[in-house]
């Protein structure tokens, strides 16, 4: 027993190492026999993908991306073949042994099928993108998209000629201007639909310069992807050297693309695999089996409960009074139980209170600057007269009750005209102004009710 431990023990260790031995060669760059440099960036792995498993993928729009690894990039470009442009790009490619993936314009492919076949016979993938290249191809009618989408293939298979089997079904809408019919054509087609993880603004008129910065940063920012370029712009055949050796420099490493195929299975990968971001395995969703499918052995339904087979009704149910000549019997009174009654207590009343508790001693000082005085009037009034020494106070019949501190502040007392109730105003009083002044500007202020 104790052997057969140690034997599995070293087999599962003998395991480990050849998987990191085998991660470890991936990683090494790929180089063709042809390659003038042997110190080249080159290709890192061939990804093999089937289109109709991964419909939609780039995180630039959809929730799927490449099953890449952090630190690997796929270069696409866009918009050729045009011979001034894309044959430099393709020997800058050829230079460091890399390879990409090239959307086709159909007309451009009609214009020139020779450069077409120079890109195939440089290993890249051929993939296509509309006839035309419509401007905002997602406000087309859907016959005339599809008659893009149909016219870019026909003239890219056309020029390929007897090599029409090397087509990828890899499609770009140009613009990346997608709608859901479009997406739902190229789905029927068996086409894959593709994004981008980040671009480089090469379409802009902007320097090479920047095409070079955005690439590099946009790449450091996401830790891998797919890179969009177009390789009929000046611009970018002029980034595209410096863009190669920062790759390299960096320890980036180049991803070719191709379809799966019978006689080439598409590369096993898991389905986390496929966001730029998965889930790590230490999240226990990660992990988590996915739930088979159920096969019922009929599909009938069940038959409807009766009303009588409820546990709370009996037979006296439907002996009840019909409701205003309806068919459905009332219900039963609900088996909850009755409030009981309380008998009532024996202890004899309270005492009432006797009505001196309730008598207050005449006066504006007794009845505004009690002990307990809490509200407005009580406490302006009180706050005046805490002030030392208080200057006068004025109480004549029945005009208002004016109390001056010694700050010059005054709290003018006057009965409500409607209610009666006492009102109070608390305001500055200048020296030297006589007492009719006093209670004149009083009724003018604004007074607060109690």
């Amino acid at each position: 027993m104790v052997g057969s431990v140690r034997v599995g023990v070293r087999a599962a260790h003998f395991a480990t190492v050849m998987l990191v031995l085998a991660g470890s060669l991936a990683a090494l760059p790929a180089y063709s026999a042809d390659c003038p440099r042997p110190d080249a960036l080159g290709v890192s792995r061939t990804l093999v993908v089937d289109a109709k498993e991964h419909p939609l993928i780039g995180s630039m729009q959809y929730r799927e991306t490449l099953p890449l690894n952090d630190g690997e990039v796929v270069l696409t470009f866009d918009d050729g073949p045009i011979p001034k442009n894309t044959y430099q790009v393709l020997d800058i490619l050829a230079r460091e042994c890399v390879k990409a993936t090239f959307f086709l314009v159909g007309n451009q492919a009609k214009a020139n099928p020779d450069g077409v076949r120079k890109v195939l016979a440089a290993g890249h993938t051929i993939a296509t993108h509309t006839q035309n290249h419509p401007y905002a191809m997602q406000r087309l009618p859907l016959d005339r998209a599809k008659t893009e989408i149909d016219g870019g293939i026909a003239s890219v298979t056309a020029a390929l000629g007897d090599q029409s089997a090397a087509l990828s079904p890899f499609f770009r809408i140009p613009g990346l201007a997608r709608n859901d019919g479009i997406e739902e054509y190229t789905r029927s087609k068996g086409l894959q639909i593709w994004s981008a993880d980040f671009p480089a603004d090469d379409w802009r008129p902007v320097s090479s310069k920047r095409v070079y910065d955005l690439a590099m940063q946009r790449l450091a920012a996401n830790g891998k992807g797919i890179l969009l370029l177009h390789d009929i712009q000046a611009r970018t055949v002029a980034a595209l050297p410096n863009i190669l050796r920062d790759l390299k420099a960096r320890g980036y490493r180049i991803v070719h693309v191709m379809p799966a195929t019978a006689e080439n299975p598409a590369t096993l990968t898991e389905p986390q695999q496929w966001r730029l971001h998965p889930t790590s395995e230490l999240v226990a969703t990660a992990r988590w089996p996915k739930i088979s499918g159920f096969a019922f052995a009929q599909h009938e339904p069940l038959p409807a409960p009766l009303l009588t087979d409820s546990y709370w009704n009996d037979v006296r149910l439907l002996d009840r009074p019909q409701a205003r000549g309806r068919s459905v019997p009332l219900p039963r009174p609900a088996p909850w139980p009755r409030e009981a009654q309380l008998a009532s207590a024996t202890a004899d009343a309270l005492p009432i209170p006797a009505a001196s508790l309730f008598e207050v001693e005449e006066g504006v000082g007794t009845l505004l600057l009690g002990a307990n005085a809490t509200r407005p009037v009580e406490r302006r009034v009180a706050a005046v007269e805490e002030e030392k020494p208080a200057r006068t106070v004025t109480r004549r019949g029945k005009r208002p009750v004016v109390v001056v501190g010694a700050r010059g502040r005054r709290v003018a007392v006057t009965p409500h005209p409607t209610t009666g109730k006492p009102m109070a105003q608390i305001s500055r009083v200048k020296r030297g102004v006589p007492d009719k002044n006093i209670r004149r500007n009083v009724r003018h202020n604004q007074q607060a009710a109690l």
